[in-house]
């Protein structure tokens, strides 16, 4: 295998969760992963959005994409959609990209044990259930990338859309990306987690008023907001050939919001 190539070879599949919302980060990095040749398995909870969003992609592109329905809270829902794509004729999953995501702008004190629960399960959870799910497929075939989708809510304490449950569950994240990423070492499989910071994305598109969106600007050394394209680019890249050596990191994308 030539270790110097950009593109994966032989073909691979690239498996997103979290891909159906149009303005989504998810979206837009299997648009990104397409682009560079990859097959992609689009997964969201809206399983309707996210085959719609895989014709589309696979009309842009011509490469194989598949839109598959799952709950990534539910271990039976995530080991279906895993079998699902096993099924589809899919070239073997090389990369996996856990996207799917949920935020929550609740107080503490008014955070109750259901929301909590709920925030803890699709951040955290869920990237551990179809981690667990697609893991053995890099495993059998020698190759594999998991990039984990953290936030810099979880190193710098909270921030204007996401309090302590998600900070919380960005912040396990972290842990269990360094902690994967060292025990699948040995086998070639790397795991990084991307720390994004203001994204301009849907999970909090019509949230704020434009006084809003330019004071999180402001609070930009940039002076703007990140792109869904340019947190998708890293996943992309981080998921490659040439980013075989890089495992376990932390990928700050926050236009020098936060700089450790």
């Amino acid at each position: 295998m030539n270790h110097h190539s950009t593109a994966p070879e032989p073909q691979r599949t690239a498996v997103i969760t979290g891909a159906a919302s149009p303005r989504g980060i998810g979206r837009a990095t299997a648009r990104r992963y397409a682009l560079q040749g990859w097959a992609v398995a689009l997964l969201d909870l809206d399983g309707d959005g996210a085959s719609a969003a895989a014709a589309e992609i696979a009309e842009e592109t011509g490469v194989s994409a598949l839109g598959v329905p799952v709950d990534v809270t539910d271990k039976d829902s995530v080991v279906a959609a895993a079998e699902a794509v096993r099924s589809s004729g899919l070239p073997p999953v090389g990369a996996l990209a856990n996207i799917a995501g949920l935020a929550s702008p609740v107080p503490f004190l008014e955070v109750d044990l259901k929301l909590w629960q709920r925030v803890m399960d699709v951040n955290l959870t869920g990237t551990f259930l179809v981690t667990q799910a697609f893991l053995p497929d890099m495993l059998e075939h020698g190759y594999g990338r998991v990039v984990n989708m953290s936030s810099v809510s979880a190193q710098q304490g909270g921030g204007v859309f996401s309090k302590t449950p998600y900070s919380a569950a960005k912040a396990g994240i972290l842990g269990l990306t360094r902690s994967l990423a060292r025990e699948v070492a040995e086998h070639g499989i790397t795991v990084n987690a991307i720390s994004p910071g203001v994204v301009d994305t849907d999970i909090r598109a019509g949230a704020t008023d434009e006084e809003n969106e330019a004071r999180l600007s402001a609070a930009v050394p940039m002076r703007r907001q990140g792109s869904a394209e340019e947190i998708g680019a890293l996943v992309v890249w981080l998921s490659g050939i040439d980013a075989g050596y890089i495992t376990g990191g932390t990928h700050n994308i926050n236009g020098g919001a936060y700089i450790a």
